[in-house]
Order: C-alpha cells, then sequence, then structure tokens
C-alpha cells in the first residue's frame, strides 16, 4: 500500500496542525489544577522503584547546584534562529517564538505560579548563557551548566518510528536530506560524497548558496528505512533526526555530537549506540563497508540503539522529571 497523501506532505512527520490544535484545546483545562497538583506529583517520585534514576536525569539537565539570582529588569533579545528571554512565566506569549516551543514550555511552566521569574533561551543554541537559562541545546564543550535543559520543539526531535523492515534487508547505501545553511560539517559531507554510487544525498528546502545540483526532493522518513545508514549530521544545533533513526533498524552515522538536548546526546557512546566518523570522513566509506560486510556488527549497535531510544517512551516518566528540573531551577534562584 502507498503512503498517504497528507503523509507525503508531512515528509512521515508528525502533523504540526493536530498537534497545535491539541496543545490549544489541553490549555482551557485551569492552570491552578497543575499547581496544585505539583507537590503530591513530586513527593509520589520518592515511591517509584526508578525514582534515583529520575533524580539523576533530573541533575543532569539541571547541573548546577549554586543559588543564583533572576534578573529583575524584563529583557528580550531575538536573533534568526534564538530569542532571549527574561521576564515572568505568565508574560511570555506565543508571538514572542515558535509556536511549538510556547506549547511545550507551558506543559511544564503551568505547574508553577506565573509570577516565577526565568532566564528561557528556546530556538538553536549553540552558546552557553552567562546565567542559569532554560534551553531546548546547549554544548558538550566545556563548563555548561548555566544550560538547563528542557524538552522543547519535541514534535520535531522526538518522534520515533515502527521499523519492519530488517537490517539485512536494506540498500547496501547511505542517505542524506536536510538543509545546509551554515552546517560546516553538512557542507563537508555533501562536497565529498554528492553523485557517490554509496550514497543517496541532497540538500531540500529554499537554495540558502549551495550549489544548485545539490538541491533535490525531500524524501519521506518512510523511504529513508529502505537504507542501511541514515546520515546524522548536526545542523545548527543537534542532528534533529537522530532520534528517529536510532529507532529504526539502520544505522546512524554521525561525527562526534558538539552539543546535547533532552535526548542527552552527550551520553551516546560511538561504536555502540551509532557510528561514528571522522569530522573530514576520511574513514566514512571505510566504516560503511565495515558494516555491511559484518552485519551482526550493524544488528549490535541497532539493539543498543533501541535500548536507549526506550528510556524516553515513558511519558508520565518524563513529565516527572520536567517538573523536577523546573522545580530546582525556581528553589535556587530563591522562588520556593
Amino acid at each position: 500500500m502507498g503512503d498517504s497523501i497528507i503523509y507525503k506532505l508531512n515528509s512521515g512527520k508528525p502533523n504540526k496542525f493536530l498537534n497545535f490544535l491539541s496543545g490549544f484545546i489541553g490549555m482551557s483545562i485551569p492552570d491552578c489544577l497543575f499547581r496544585r497538583r505539583l507537590p503530591r506529583v513530586l513527593k509520589e517520585i520518592d515511591k517509584r522503584p526508578d525514582s534515583h534514576y529520575i533524580r539523576q536525569r533530573a541533575d543532569y539537565y539541571i547541573k548546577t547546584d549554586r543559588p543564583f539570582c533572576i534578573d529583575s529588569k524584563d529583557t528580550l533579545k531575538k536573533s534568526r534562529s534564538w530569542l532571549y528571554y527574561t521576564g515572568k512565566l505568565g508574560d511570555y506569549k506565543r508571538k514572542m517564538f515558535h509556536t511549538a516551543y510556547y506549547l511545550d514550555q507551558h506543559d511544564v511552566t503551568r505547574w508553577f505560579p506565573k509570577t516565577f521569574r526565568w532566564n528561557f533561551c528556546p530556538g538553536d543554541v549553540y552558546f552557553t548563557p552567562e546565567s542559569p537559562t532554560v534551553v531546548k541545546s546547549r554544548l558538550l564543550e566545556g563548563d555548561n551548566s548555566n544550560s538547563v535543559i528542557l524538552k522543547l520543539d519535541k514534535l520535531r526531535h522526538f518522534m520515533f518510528v515502527h521499523d519492519v523492515k530488517p537490517f539485512r534487508e536494506k540498500e547496501n547505501k547511505a542517505i542524506f536530506r536536510g538543509k545546509i545553511r551554515q552546517s560546516r560539517v553538512r557542507t563537508k559531507f555533501l562536497e565529498m560524497f554528492f553523485n557517490h554510487p554509496m550514497f543517496d544525498c541532497g540538500v531540500v528546502g529554499k537554495n540558502e548558496g549551495c550549489p544548485e545540483e545539490w538541491m533535490t526532493e525531500k524524501k519521506t522518513i518512510r523511504e529513508h528505512l529502505d537504507y542501511k545508514f541514515i546520515m546524522a549530521l548536526e545542523g545548527n544545533d543537534v542532528a534533529s533526526n537522530l532520534k528517529w533513526v536510532m529507532s529504526s533498524n539502520s544505522l546512524a552515522v554521525m561525527t562526534r555530537p558538539t552539543c546535547e538536548t533532552w535526548f542527552m546526546e552527550g551520553t551516546l557512546q560511538a561504536g555502540y549506540h551509532y557510528v561514528e566518523v571522522k569530522e573530514d570522513f576520511s574513514d566514512l566509506e571505510e566504516k560503511l563497508q565495515y558494516y555491511i560486510d559484518n552485519p551482526d556488527k550493524a544488528e549490535e549497535i541497532i539493539a543498543h540503539a533501541h535500548e536507549y531510544v526506550n528510556q524516553f517512551q515513558d511519558k508520565e516518566r518524563e513529565q516527572m522529571i520536567s517538573l523536577m528540573v523546573m522545580d530546582k531551577y525556581f528553589r535556587l534562584s530563591g522562588q520556593k
């Protein structure tokens, strides 16, 4: 059976309109009901058999243990790919930045008083803020304790697939579809492997300065799953496809991550969860051929990747971790 028109129009990704509609309907529930439930939900964590794991995850996302102050002056700075906001939870509005970030932060912040203040930087963040700030992504290099990770833009970043095609039945090629913009890694990759027989790669969307021959049509996620290898290359920050690639029966191939999101990319192990290649891609062909010749080794990595992905599938636990992160943030800022 062929893919539906709607599926193809969305490239196999979840329908944004339906997700937003669900989010806005959910906002009709009074926030005060969530605030009343918060103490009880936080207490329930101690009774769970995985309470240690939950606290460990929360501490990973908010690394600082030192008290800090939120500036009493409201701030709003905008860039092409991010926004920096300092102010009350209740004063952050949907029109300030993308709707997806507004709905995702509201899922968590509605559990806390609207008068609480925070530093919030939604978007593709490739720097470390000067004071503790809630972000989607943070750098892995250096002291990143001021970057407090929350699960944001999750419709785009946190989707998974049910792949029924075994690795051994897939095509012996690697696929890449994505935008280039200012990504040095993606540009280098295409310069080396565009039109290479082991690769099906190209740039999608609007041409923002790359060679015209690189431009190509999109492929759906299901069409990606026909290939043994899927390139997961960082763009403005993380590779947004990494989560669903690791849930598939294809191998995720990427350079060592330089930043991370709620997915904790910094804890991934090369050769165990994914195939790591050098930044100059000089070993890429060799790595692909090795796993083509040794499918049992590839299947071991795929099994480990599935195990890693599974930890993010418990929605109730994920919510508890998010609440713990923000509860710690407001306690350290002296507001609780």
